[in-house]
């Protein structure tokens, strides 16, 4: 299987060479140069990780160790739990790994992956890692003591939260730190501009761990796959998915699911005020603007990478409107929806679950009516500042989470532009 640049399809690599490198030369995003398809079974998470990425890696180096590299990566549970008694609402926790978010699937796998592809130079790989929360810390904790892999974080100043803070900057030796003086999406520019500079790609070698490298969407898509094989085995229905949205890595997650022949219904896109998406899939015109600060900070995203890869795989609007849909919510509804499903349901959300859960309830009757499955992207005590706010009380700290509080932090602060982060690099 080879892997194509969204811009250029002349642009080609491998499966581990789309690894190695996250952005095509180009700047464009990689994907796969052809459709696969298997055939839908109910196995565990580790196994339809590895069911659903070997055609992708057939005939690479890595591809006699895809079972071996999901089996240690994906070792903890992601668990779909029944909402309503009648089995057509319920919710998929997928706050179980290492750092309590969703963002470790795809962490850990590709870090077992890059730890398996020395660069032939002798060099260190350098990950570089735009956060705007949750992504830094799984990107971390996976690469943590990894002989070989050193990893650069870039989150905006004074827009995580002080709990998010601690989880990004707690790490060891291999894992610098640097709070950016400006917004995720400053972030994730300085990331691309690094790839795309032919004197830091020959000083370094740079790999991404964001969205924008495909190692990490292909084993997310495994729990939506198993997900909906377990759902369909059980109901003999298409299981739909609301996901909570920011940089859309984990919605083209879910589509590549269903592209793979996976049962799965609509995929509807949960947005905060950060609404680029929604205004496009309404207007048809693309519109990528400053991001707004809110609540589910994890989400503040206003020019979400992963758009390329919709709008290459979709190129009419349309048929990109056919494929997924998209409603946001503000944070007044963020706080209400976290206290209410406290009590409906007995379930605490995180501010992004809690937008999700916000717009499957305004879901017309006839479309509510369906099988839906909640994303729940991270554990709620992660977010405290705005959980325990809403709810007036405290909330139970996973003892992973507990461990991660008591570390020692180390942050550097720098300016929002590609010098500032070479100068990081050259430390």
């Amino acid at each position: 299987m080879e892997f194509v640049s969204t811009r250029d399809p002349g642009h080609r690599t491998s499966f581990s060479g789309a690894l190695q490198r996250g952005l095509a030369p180009d700047g464009g995003l990689y994907l796969p140069a052809n459709s696969p398809r298997v055939t839908p079974t109910v196995q565990s998470l580790s196994e339809t990780a590895a069911t659903i990425i070997a055609p992708f890696a057939e005939g690479d180096a890595l591809a006699p160790m895809i079972s071996a590299l999901c089996e240690s990566a994906l070792n903890f549970p992601a668990p779909y739990v029944p909402l309503s008694a009648d089995g057509t609402f319920g919710v998929l926790e997928l706050f179980h790994g290492p750092t309590a978010a969703f963002k470790d699937v795809g962490a850990r796998f590709l870090a077992a992956c890059l730890a398996q592809l020395p660069d032939p130079h002798g060099r260190v790989t350098d990950i570089l890692v735009a956060t705007s929360g949750d992504t830094g810390g799984a990107v971390a904790a996976a690469c943590e003591g990894h002989d070989g892999l050193r990893v650069t974080l870039l989150f905006p100043k004074g827009r995580v939260s002080p709990t998010q803070q601690q989880q990004l900057t707690c790490w060891g030796s291999n894992v610098r730190s640097c709070a950016v003086r400006g917004s995720f999406d400053d972030c994730q520019r300085m990331v691309k501009e690094a790839f795309q500079s032919p004197q830091l790609r020959e000083r370094y070698a740079l790999a991404s761990a964001n969205s924008i490298n495909i190692g990490r969407l292909l084993p997310q898509a495994a729990y939506y796959a198993t997900t909906s094989a377990v759902h369909n085995a059980r109901r003999g229905t298409d299981l739909s998915f609301v996901i909570p949205s920011g940089n859309l890595g984990n919605a083209f997650a879910c589509v590549i699911a269903r592209r793979l022949g996976y049962p799965i219904g609509r995929i509807l896109l949960a947005h905060n005020a950060n609404t680029t998406v929604p205004d496009f899939l309404a207007t048809g015109e693309w519109n990528p603007r400053p991001s707004v600060t809110t609540l589910a900070s994890a989400m503040d995203v206003g020019n979400p990478s992963n758009m390329e890869r919709f709008r290459a795989i979709y190129p009419d609007i349309d048929t990109l409107r056919a494929e997924v849909s998209a409603a946001s919510v503000n944070d007044a509804d963020i706080r209400q929806r976290i206290r209410s499903d406290a009590n409906r349901f007995a379930h605490v959300w995180c501010p992004h679950t809690a937008v999700g859960a916000e717009v499957h309830a305004r879901l017309p009757g006839v479309t509510r009516d369906l099988s839906w499955c909640l994303v729940a992207t991270a554990h709620p005590a992660k977010f405290p500042e705005v959980v325990e706010r809403a709810l007036g009380r405290s909330i139970v700290v996973p003892a992973s989470l507990a461990k991660l509080s008591s570390r020692a932090t180390h942050v550097t602060e720098i300016d929002a532009s590609l010098a500032a982060l070479e100068q990081v690099l050259a430390r």
